[in-house]
């Protein structure tokens, strides 16, 4: 283990004392690739001996989302989950309170949503240090990420802890890269390209897929890729989770300096002490979660507004809906009925690809 962080810290020195520029291209993308590939070894050790560190905690993922608190010890992440959700998570005001992961569950418009405080992260986490690696593998299965930032000194925290959740192959805030990677038997590497690339040419390309013992493939880039969105892509287990900086203990500072954070993206102030802001916290959250209610009407029923079947706003046709009651529903099903805004009158008869919209009614109708 040693040596690998100790070949991680070299590349990094290396890199460091590299030049960005056009001549340097190529040298700098073998050694991300070179990075990358260190870092996948190290975070998912070979089994032989003892348990995979790489493990997260075993915390059984229920309710319909999961979000994961994120930040250094002591920024106030076990008072926020015991204003949000009533669970009782250790509160003091020295470091490494909370050492294993705490769940927590908030009902919020109508859905149950899985909260995690993990424990407090420090620097080194993504190389192994502390229980990083168990932080960070667990808070890659979350919907949504929330980084607890000290109002006092948020943008030192927020760049550190960045860097930490990058290095274990989490994207916050960003969408898979928009390139094709295919590999093929023979014909070499080819290089082609929709848009103007200033980051990759074919020499830089040709080297970061040797590194992967890759020489036959086909890469078709739409944009001005990097030599990382192609590591990204070629490595192919990175997370895209959505993030909110969640700056806390906005009491202890000025209006002047709110201000100046107000100028964050995907920010969020709030006082969990306080419990000031906590209403628009949760509306931001659900706003990421990019959650679907669909609302069930028995046969010759009122709809059930009280317990909606949440639905991911990237899979909510009618099939994911019957699959999200019961995975023996789609034999039966014959059509749909759908009142709400997915409908073009009211109701109108669906079959199972149709796409729902948050709030609409759903009647499935059965086979005789």
């Amino acid at each position: 283990m040693a040596t690998v962080m100790q070949r991680i810290k070299d590349i990094e020195d290396e890199m460091a004392r590299t030049q960005k520029n056009k001549a340097t291209a190529h040298h700098l993308g073998l050694l991300k690739a070179k990075l990358a590939k260190l870092r996948r070894e190290l975070l998912t050790p070979s089994s032989k001996g003892g348990g995979g560190a790489g493990e997260g905690f075993d915390v059984t993922k229920s309710g319909d989302s999961r979000v994961g608190l994120v930040g250094f010890p002591s920024v106030g992440k076990s008072t926020l989950l015991n204003k949000l959700t009533g669970t009782f998570s250790e509160v003091a005001s020295y470091e490494f309170t909370t050492l294993t992961c705490i769940p927590g569950v908030i009902t919020y418009r109508g859905a149950k949503i899985q909260l995690l405080d993990l424990p407090g992260i420090i620097e080194g986490a993504k190389d192994g240090k502390g229980r990083g690696r168990q932080v960070i593998s667990t808070a890659r299965t979350c919907n949504c990420i929330l980084i607890v930032l000290d109002a006092i000194k948020p943008i030192t925290h927020k760049r550190l802890i960045e860097k930490e959740l990058e290095g274990f192959g989490i994207r916050l805030n960003k969408e898979p890269p928009n390139l094709t990677f295919r590999k093929k038997d023979k014909g070499g590497i080819n290089l082609t390209s929709t848009a103007t690339t200033t980051h990759l040419d074919l020499e830089t390309v040709k080297a970061i897929c040797g590194e992967y013992r890759i020489h036959n493939a086909d890469i078709t880039l739409r944009y001005d890729a990097t030599a990382d969105d192609l590591i990204d892509v070629i490595e192919g287990s990175r997370v895209y989770i959505p993030c909110i900086y969640v700056v806390n203990k906005i009491d202890q500072i000025t209006l002047e300096e709110l201000e100046i954070l107000d100028k964050l993206p995907h920010y969020s102030p709030i006082s969990a002490h306080l419990e000031w802001n906590l209403d628009g916290l949760l509306d931001k959250i659900w706003e990421y979660l990019s959650l679907t209610r669909i609302y069930t009407k028995p046969k010759g029923m009122n709809p059930d507004y009280e317990d909606p079947v949440i639905l991911s706003s990237k899979k909510r046709t009618v099939e994911d809906f019957c699959n999200r009651i019961h995975k023996d529903m789609l034999k039966q099903f014959k059509y749909a009925l759908v009142w709400g805004s997915s409908a073009k009158h009211k109701p109108q008869r669906v079959g199972k690809e149709h796409e729902l919209e948050d709030e609409d009614v759903v009647q499935i109708i059965k086979k005789v």
